[in-house]
């Protein structure tokens, strides 16, 4: 979903600019209170995994491409602020050094990947899990939900950007559907990525995951009995 230079018009671009600018700022002080000194590693490790699922591109059309966006996987394990942060990270990187997205349309893809599809994923993911029986095995599932919507949901967004400040001769309803049909097939994918590892890091260590929290301070505590 990498938007290009010149994709969107000035204003539009300025304006997602200063979204991302404010939303970064209000992130890093957020973050603050979603990691501690046992969970803080994982954020590096779901920032390089978003890094490479990132990498796997898909053209979409004029000039826009589609990929797994990592938002709602990074929301769940490490807390949807500092989420917001790693793909921020991921993305000022690729854009840096990787010519990947443009720019000045870095504060564009920032709100669609780094906001949209964290928040969009997050809440969805805490509705979903409020439903859900109140189990460990439920937070994979809750997760892969809220991956799968969050994908379209930024395409949603992207195609309403484009409609205020698109640059292309294009009809904003192709815009849609293209954008939708892509993303819609990756949403699957991502669903199916976010699920799985969830699922593994739940596994193993749910204290970790940060969409678990409540669920893990839950658990009675089993000890066993001292034989005599």
């Amino acid at each position: 979903m990498h938007v290009p230079d010149g994709f969107l018009d000035a204003p539009t671009s300025i304006a997602t600019g200063a979204v991302a600018v404010v939303g970064v700022g209000i992130a890093l002080r957020k973050a603050r209170n979603e990691l501690d000194d046992r969970t803080a590693p994982m954020a590096g490790l779901v920032a390089a995994f978003i890094f490479a699922g990132q990498m796997m591109n898909f053209p979409v059309g004029a000039g826009t491409s589609g990929h797994l966006l990592g938002g709602a996987l990074a929301a769940v394990l490490v807390g949807p602020w500092t989420g917001a942060l790693c793909v921020s990270v991921v993305l000022l990187v690729q854009a840096l050094f990787m010519a990947d997205g443009g720019l000045t349309a870095l504060g564009t893809n920032i709100t669609l990947m780094a906001f949209v599809g964290v928040f969009v994923g997050y809440a969805v993911f805490r509705l979903v899990l409020a439903v859900l029986p109140q189990r460990l095995p439920s937070v994979p599932i809750a997760a892969a939900i809220g991956a799968l919507i969050s994908v379209p949901a930024a395409a949603t967004v992207f195609t309403l950007l484009f409609a205020i400040g698109g640059t292309a001769d294009i009809a904003t309803a192709k815009v849609l559907t293209a954008m939708l049909g892509w993303h819609t097939v990756i949403g699957l994918g991502e669903a199916v990525i976010t699920g799985l590892v969830v699922s593994a890091v739940v596994a193993s260590r749910p204290d970790l995951v940060y969409g678990a929290r409540g669920i893990v301070s839950a658990r009675p505590l089993i000890t066993g009995a001292v034989a005599r």
